[in-house]
């Protein structure tokens, strides 16, 4: 008798932590755990669809500095909500590089078009890099600096995939010199001298 109420509680329990799905209601808050669900009534399959990543994009980013980047989260794709999974199209001109940066998730970029460089730094200050040609892939561990560049002689693009709906990105130039941490203490954690760092800032519309 006990065996059998102890596996109706543990099927009970576990039938109650199951979902199919948790299609992101935007009309609330977002949280730590993603956004509430939207009643399972009002889902449709177009939910579960997007088609944004299948028409080049052209635009410029906000930073001349900023290769074209689209990132899908939850808020461009509700059905990604709870599915711990994201994916981002970059588009680079030959020579161009995205800046140093870090997600709070593991990526595993794949190179669709070109010949991409690929690296990272571990917390040992180890530099790892790689020519990626296509049709190849690399990973990027969690939270670790890395970049991509285009190294070869036609434009390149890759997608990437992030262990979450909401990688985040924070790129290490734009929060050393984009925000309003004081000049002088810039110049400290830099080693930059006030002439340096002022232009920086001036670059990345950094204030203080």
């Amino acid at each position: 008798m006990f065996l059998l109420v102890f596996f109706i509680l543990i099927s009970h329990s576990s039938a109650n932590s199951v979902f199919d799905f948790c299609v992101a209601n935007l009309s609330l808050p977002n949280g730590p755990e993603g956004y509430a669900c939207k009643d399972p009534k009002r889902v449709t399959a177009d939910d579960f669809v997007y088609s944004g990543l299948a028409i080049p994009n052209n635009a410029k980013n906000s930073s001349s500095s900023i290769p074209f980047l689209q990132t899908v989260e939850t808020t461009q794709f509700p059905g990604l909500n709870g599915m711990g999974i994201s994916i981002a199209r970059g588009q680079l001109k030959v020579g161009e590089i995205v800046p140093i940066h870090i997600h709070r998730v593991c990526e595993v970029l794949y190179v669709i078009e070109g010949t991409i460089g690929a690296a990272f730094i571990d917390t040992n200050n180890t530099a790892y890099y790689k020519t990626l040609n296509k049709g190849e892939m690399i990973v990027f561990p969690p939270a670790l600096m890395h970049f991509p560049f285009n190294v070869g002689s036609i434009p390149a693009l890759t997608y990437s995939t992030f262990a979450s709906e909401n990688p985040g990105r924070q790129f290490v130039n734009n929060a050393l010199f984009g925000g309003k941490l004081p000049s002088d203490l810039v110049e400290k954690i830099t080693l930059l001298d006030h002439a340096q760092v002022q232009k920086l800032k001036k670059i990345f519309g950094g204030t203080n």
